[in-house]
């Protein structure tokens, strides 16, 4: 039934909101700004300069303003601090004096103090702008929350912002968040749970000021504008590697309550360098002025990098960075952190664009110089027949060919885009970016500035001046996204956990440095480029030079004793392991190694595996010391332990790999298989009077070696070579070479690792020679040499 009353009210009503929503479009528009923390360091420093950028460039195009300087400080402190604040800021160098001034006390007259604590307090907020709003005729737009605080404040902060100072639903609102965002992928996903119960995705704005700076900015503008030319060069075939550095020379003083929560990692390398390593590494999008392709593109870069192990890193720590931490935090003198102050980081990324090239990120402390920059270095398969001296200045194809994003700082002391001449011109924006002017003498990464197409941006603008107008103009790919961060958590969560207890290799600090931070990397590895750092234990404010660093040499029950930290002790093993087997292939054709298992030894198959190409494989006979009575694939086998870790990597020919044989006729450790004696046999036959090169041992916290355990006599003496033992921890039976065959070797390595060790090492370094109750105590060879490898947990705890 039609009700034609009804329908002419209907009419009315929607003609009236048409020409209400008509007449407020009309009206000029008002956007809100609220600094919370606006007294504080940040804020000083950077925050209200771009504020007032911001203001400069917005205020002649038709827009409103009004700045709200908050903070927990009280009115009258807090606006004598603005007052000072306001009255510092500067103008372009371009902008003529008089109107400088003008606008600044235009800027001034617009901001004000607050004291904001309570829900109160927001709910007067919100009721002064609209009121403000409604008297001098406006509409308001939007507000946006800066939140220049600590993330602990974020939460209780957002549910004062969404209950109480939300703007009506014509305005939008925009908050914009601070990092850390997480110490963990767990803490990351739990902030990102609480602060999505009151903003939505499009509201949050999570500052990383990396992506603010001007040359940062420019990585993809640059690789869209000079598409042709990179096409053929953005990958694998062509690309040698890249270089993410941040390196700073100031060290963590006053900031170390911070340091020690985070370190050096979670401090750039999280954030800032991965940021740019997604855009150096993402596929272009067709559009980039396209937020939301920008973003599913870094998204897409992160699902395809390569997980990070243990190995894909180096730690270091500046020297007096300990010292620091007792005086700032009141730490006894025992105190030692172990937070990294320098980070190397290797990463590659599983696609077909860059399979195999190595990305290396490095940021420190207490470095020698102030830069950070981005270097694409790209193979050189040229030849050149003719002598360096003929060769044409920048044009040859034998120079090195890069390009490089000059960050900042540095020799250069400015940011650039640096392309080698003898790649191609590049195309940047001629109204932003400008030819850097020649300076002779200056030489970067090789090669002489006259060597590259350099340039640097017409006016110089600080990355938060930039961030504050793409948070007003709704830039979002300036900022990183929920899925992004959770994404970038996921990446370095695992390698964080795994180097909770590792120790860093101590620095000096600064040009003393030398070569000691130096690293290499092979395959998929990283290790530092000197193996033989040094000090035993840093003095509290001690701070040596690189030479005066060494591998502690001492005696321990009477034999030789090697102490270092644990990656060093690992290279000084490796490496003695090699010497042995080079001088057995010299002097007898071949080398019988016997290797134990367990977890110490993984490092060391690593170390073995990537670090020693002159290892005499093909002569190499490997044998296990002691072997679990499980099936030789079972993960628990320390032979599939070997097989992971070592054998799969080098080349010994399969018949000089003898497995100890736990496993016969479907059987495990079976006394009438007569596995033991079989073994036995077969090292009678082909090791010359059963005295093998190395043995490698390790030690148990309650004192056993190999599979050689206390209170049982299985193997301790007599004329068996190769025994059936027990163990008091699963799986309980094992087969163990015995100690007097053990004791026939020309050398035995006894590797002792961690702070779990540290009290048996103390025991055992007292006992005498009592093998039923510490069978490593009769672990002393007939006519050979006896060395400890101990790290310096296990030594010094």
């Amino acid at each position: 039934m039609k009700r034609p009353g009804v329908w002419k009210m209907l009419v009315a009503a929607m003609c009236m909101a048409l020409l209400s929503s008509l007449q407020a479009q009309d009206l000029p528009g008002q956007v809100s700004i609220v600094l919370l923390g606006a007294t504080g360091d940040l804020a000083r420093k950077y925050l209200w300069q771009g504020l007032f950028h911001l203001y400069l460039e917005e205020v002649g195009k038709g827009h409103h303003f009004r700045f709200h300087g908050t903070a927990l400080t009280s009115t009258e402190q807090g606006q004598e601090v603005i007052a000072k604040i306001l009255e510092s800021l500067s103008c372009p160098g371009d902008m003529a004096l008089g109107h400088c001034a003008e606008l600044k006390a235009q800027f001034q007259q617009l901001s004000e103090y607050r004291q904001l604590k309570t829900p109160e307090d927001y709910l007067a907020l919100s009721k002064d702008i609209e009121a403000q709003v409604k008297h001098e005729g406006l509409q308001e737009t939007g507000r946006i929350f800066y939140l220049s605080v600590p993330p602990f404040a974020y939460v209780d902060i957002a549910r004062n912002i969404n209950s109480s100072c939300r703007p009506g639903p014509s305005a939008w609102l925009r908050v914009v968040l601070e990092k850390p965002f997480g110490h963990d992928l767990h803490s990351a996903q739990q902030l990102a749970t609480e602060l999505g119960r009151f903003f939505r995705e499009e509201e949050m704005y999570r500052v990383d000021h990396y992506l603010g700076k001007q040359v940062v900015a420019q990585i993809l503008p640059f690789r869209d504008q000079n598409r042709a030319a990179l096409d053929g060069l953005w990958s694998r075939h062509h690309v040698e590697r890249v270089e993410i550095i941040m390196k700073e020379t100031l060290d963590a003083e006053g900031r170390t309550s911070f340091y020690e929560e985070y370190g050096v990692i979670r401090d750039v390398l999280q954030n800032h360098l991965t940021e740019v390593l997604t855009l150096v590494a993402m596929e272009l999008p067709v559009n980039i002025s396209s937020p939301e392709a920008v973003l599913q593109h870094k998204l897409q870069a992160f699902q395809v990098l390569r997980g990070l192990q243990r190995h894909s890193a180096v730690l270091g720590q500046y020297q007096a960075y300990s010292g620091q931490v007792r005086r700032e935090l009141q730490k006894p003198d025992s105190f030692h952190s172990l937070t990294p102050t320098f980070a190397g980081i290797l990463v590659h990324i599983d696609n077909l664009r860059w399979e195999g090239v190595p990305f290396i990120l490095m940021s420190g402390k207490a470095l020698d110089e102030r830069v950070s920059y981005v270097r694409i270095l790209f193979k050189n398969q040229a030849f050149c027949v003719q002598s360096e001296k003929h060769w044409v200045a920048a044009q040859s194809r034998c120079l090195p060919r890069q390009i490089i994003f000059y960050i900042g700082h540095g020799k250069l002391g400015s940011p650039a885009v640096l392309v080698s001449r003898n790649l191609f011109r590049p195309a940047l924006p001629s109204a932003s970016w400008k030819e850097v002017e020649g300076r002779p003498g200056l030489h970067l990464f090789g090669l002489p500035l006259s060597d590259y197409y350099a340039y640097s941006p017409v006016r110089e603008q600080d990355a938060y001046s930039l961030l504050i107008s793409h948070i007003f103009h709704c830039r979002k790919d300036s900022f990183v996204t929920t899925e992004n961060l959770l994404a970038s958590w996921v990446f370095w969560t695992p390698l964080l956990d795994s180097l909770a207890h590792e120790v860093p290799r101590f620095y000096p600090g600064g040009a003393e440095n030398g070569q000691l931070l130096d690293f290499e990397f092979s395959g998929g590895h990283l290790s530092f480029s000197q193996p033989l750092p040094e000090q035993l234990v840093p003095g509290p404010d001690s701070a040596p030079l690189p030479s005066d660093f060494q591998v502690l040499r001492a005696k321990y029950r009477e034999s030789p004793l090697i102490s270092a930290w644990p990656e060093e002790l690992i290279a000084r093993l490796a490496g003695d392991i090699e010497a042995a087997a080079v001088r057995a292939v010299q002097r007898f054709g071949e080398f019988h190694l016997a290797l134990s298992g367990g977890s110490s030894p993984v490092a060391l198959f690593q170390q073995l595996a990537t670090g020693h190409y002159s290892f005499p494989w093909a002569r190499t006979h490997l044998w296990l010391v002691d072997e679990r009575c499980v099936p030789l694939w079972d993960p628990e086998s320390n032979f599939q332990g070997l097989q992971t870790h070592l054998l799969q990597h080098v080349r010994v020919p399969h018949y000089n790999v003898h497995p100890m044989p736990v496993h016969q006729r479907q059987r495990l450790c079976a006394e009438e298989d007569q596995g033991a004696q079989a073994y036995a046999e077969e090292i009678s036959a082909l090791v010359t009077n059963g005295s093998f090169d190395l043995v490698l041992l390790g030690m148990g916290t309650d004192g056993h070696t190999a599979s050689l355990f206390p209170q049982s006599p299985a193997g301790l003496d007599g004329e068996q070579l190769v025994v059936l033992t027990t163990s008091p921890s699963s799986p309980h039976r094992r087969m163990s070479l015995s100690l007097p065959l053990i004791n026939r070797a020309r050398k035995v390595a006894v590797l002792v690792m961690g702070r779990m060790k540290r009290e048996i090492a103390m025991l055992v370094s007292r006992v005498g020679h009592e093998p039923r109750k510490w069978p490593i105590s009769g672990v002393l060879p007939d006519s050979g040499q006896l060395v400890w490898y101990m790290d310096y947990d296990a030594f010094l705890g």
